[in-house]
C-alpha cells in the first residue's frame, strides 16, 4: 500500500522546512563571523589611528597642498658614552620604504597638508599623550631659577615661512620687507632668531613629480629676512626639495652667500645632521634641525648625496644632540613633526621630544601643522610641539591665522623660561595681535597643554605644580 498523497505531501514539507532552516542557520553563523571579523579590524585598525604611511620609495600623488588662499640630562651636565649609548638605544628603527598613498589630499583652500609617516617609536596606541608629571623622572621644574649665575641670552622662534603662491604674489608687488613691517624690529632686539624656511630658495629646479603643490622662493626674499634680523633658517621639513637636489644645492649657496647658517639639509647626511654653533654673551648654543615629514624616503641626506636630516630612524640625530651638548652650553632642537591642522600634539611627537631630551637638547621646538600645538615641560625642559604659521598664505581654517612667538632666554647652565607673544597670520605678514585676542589665544595654548603649564597676562610659561 502506498501512503496517502496528503502525508506524502506533508514529510516532503516537513523536509524542506528542516532544510531551509538549517540553510539559514548557516547564513547567519556567517554573517555573524563576518561581523566579528570586521568588528576586530576596526578595533585593530582604531588603535593605529595615529600610525600613517611612511614615505614611499618613489613618488606619489602628494598631499602638500600649499593653501593657496588659502620627536636629559640634569641641568648642567654634558652627557657622555653613557648619554650616546641611551639616544643609541631609544632610537627609532628605520620603517621599511613602502608603495603606500600618502594622507589623503585636503583642499587648496584649506591648508598645507603633508604626508605624516608612521610613527615607530615606542608602542602607542592612540594620539592621546601621556602627561607628565611635574618635574617627572629629574625633581626638576622647567624654567630659569631666581638667581641666575653666568648671565642669559635670548633667543626667538617663528613658525613657517614660504614666498610662494598667494603670499609671493603679493610679496612681489609690496616687497619682501612687507613681511617684518609689523614687527617693530623684534628680531634684532634679541640674540638669536631662528625660523622654518619651507620653501627652496631658487630660479632653477624641476618641481617635484606627483607631487600637488611644489614651492620656489626667490633669492632676494632673504635679503629681507637677514634685514629683519633672523639669525638662521631650519631646512629640515617637507618642501625643501620641491625643485629637486639642484634647488636644494642653490638653496644652501643663497643662505651661504648672505651668511644665514642653516641646519636639517645639505649636500650629504654628515652636514644634514650638523649643529650650528653660535656664540653670544659668553654663552655657547647649538642649534640642529630634524624632519620626521617627507613626501619620499629618497629625500633622506645620506653619506654621498643631499637630502635632510631624517628622523624615522632617530639614532643618527640623537648621536649629533648628543655630541652637540658636549660643545654647547644650550642646545636646541628644531624639529618638522605631527598632523596638519590638529592642536594636539600625539604620542609619537611626544616619545620624540622626550627623546631628544634625554639625549641632551635643552629645548625642542616643534612645526609642521600649521596651528598651535601645547608646550610640555619634561625634565626641566621646554617641548614647543608647534610654532605654528608665520610668513603663509592665508588659509580657511581659523586657527592657521592665529600664530606666536616663542622667546626662550636660556642660562649658561641650559636652563630656558619661555614666552609667547600672540600673532595673527596674515596674508605674507605676521602681525601682533591686540590684547583681547592675545589674552584669548594664550589661554587656548594652556587648555591644549594637558593640564602641565600655565601662562601668564605677559604670555610667561609656568610649569604647573601639582
Amino acid at each position: 500500500m502506498y501512503p496517502p498523497r496528503s502525508g506524502s505531501r506533508q514529510g516532503k514539507k516537513r523536509t524542506s522546512r528542516r532544510r531551509r532552516r538549517r540553510v539559514w542557520a548557516w547564513i547567519n553563523v556567517m554573517l555573524l563571523l563576518m561581523i566579528t571579523g570586521v568588528l576586530a579590524y576596526s578595533f585593530m585598525d582604531d588603535n593605529n589611528q595615529d600610525s600613517s604611511p611612511p614615505p614611499p620609495v618613489s613618488p606619489v600623488t602628494s598631499s602638500s597642498p600649499e593653501a593657496a588662499a588659502t620627536e636629559a640630562l640634569p641641568t648642567g651636565e654634558a652627557p657622555g658614552t653613557e648619554a650616546v649609548a641611551t639616544a643609541t638605544a631609544t632610537a627609532t628603527p628605520e620603517p621599511a620604504p613602502e608603495r603606500t598613498q600618502e594622507a589623503t589630499p585636503v583642499p587648496a583652500e584649506t591648508a598645507e597638508a603633508a604626508a605624516t609617516p608612521a610613527p615607530t617609536e615606542q608602542a602607542v596606541a592612540t594620539d592621546a599623550p601621556q602627561a607628565t608629571p611635574a618635574g617627572a623622572a629629574s625633581g626638576l621644574v622647567s624654567g630659569l631659577p631666581e638667581n641666575t649665575s653666568g648671565g642669559t641670552v635670548k633667543l626667538s622662534f617663528a613658525g613657517d615661512i614660504i614666498f610662494s603662491g598667494k603670499a609671493g604674489e603679493l610679496l612681489q608687488k609690496k616687497g619682501y620687507d612687507y613681511s617684518y613691517s609689523a614687527l617693530d624690529g623684534m628680531f634684532k632686539k634679541d640674540d638669536l632668531t631662528v625660523v622654518n624656511l619651507e620653501t627652496p630658495i631658487t630660479t632653477r629646479g624641476v618641481g617635484a613629480k606627483n607631487k600637488q603643490f611644489v614651492f620656489k622662493g626667490p633669492p632676494k626674499a632673504l635679503d629681507a629676512l637677514q634685514s629683519a634680523g633672523v639669525d638662521a633658517v631650519n631646512l629640515a621639513n617637507n618642501h625643501t626639495l620641491d625643485q629637486g637636489e639642484e634647488g636644494l644645492l642653490d638653496t644652501l649657496k643663497h643662505l651661504s652667500e648672505r651668511g644665514i647658517p642653516h641646519v636639517g639639509a645639505g649636500k650629504n647626511s654628515k652636514e644634514a645632521y650638523s649643529a650650528q654653533f653660535f656664540e653670544r654673551k659668553g654663552i655657547k648654543i647649538a642649534l640642529l634641525g630634524f624632519t620626521r615629514v617627507m613626501p619620499v624616503i629618497e629625500w633622506k641626506a645620506e653619506a654621498g648625496k643631499p637630502g635632510l636630516a631624517s628622523v624615522y630612524d632617530s639614532a643618527e640625530a640623537l648621536r649629533a644632540i648628543a655630541a652637540a651638548k658636549q660643545q654647547a652650553d644650550v642646545v636646541v632642537v628644531v624639529v618638522h613633526w605631527g598632523r596638519e591642522r590638529m592642536e594636539q600634539y600625539d604620542k609619537t611627537q611626544q616619545a620624540m621630544g622626550h627623546s631628544f631630551i634625554d639625549a641632551g637638547a635643552d629645548l625642542v621646538m616643534g612645526g609642521h601643522p600649521h596651528v598651535l600645538q601645547g608646550i610640555e615641560p619634561y625634565k626641566g625642559k621646554w617641548i614647543a610641539y608647534s610654532t605654528g604659521n608665520f610668513i603663509f598664505t592665508r588659509g580657511s581654517v581659523p586657527a592657521t591665522w592665529e600664530t606666536a612667538v616663542f622667546q626662550a632666554e636660556c642660562s649658561k647652565q641650559g636652563q630656558c623660561s619661555l614666552k609667547l607673544k600672540p600673532m595673527d597670520a596674515e596674508l605674507a605678514q605676521p602681525v601682533p595681535m591686540n590684547e583681547a585676542d592675545g589674552q584669548l589665544l594664550l589661554h587656548r595654548v594652556e587648555s591644549i597643554s594637558s593640564g602641565l603649564i600655565q601662562i601668564r597676562n605677559d604670555g610667561t610659561v609656568t610649569q604647573a605644580v601639582k
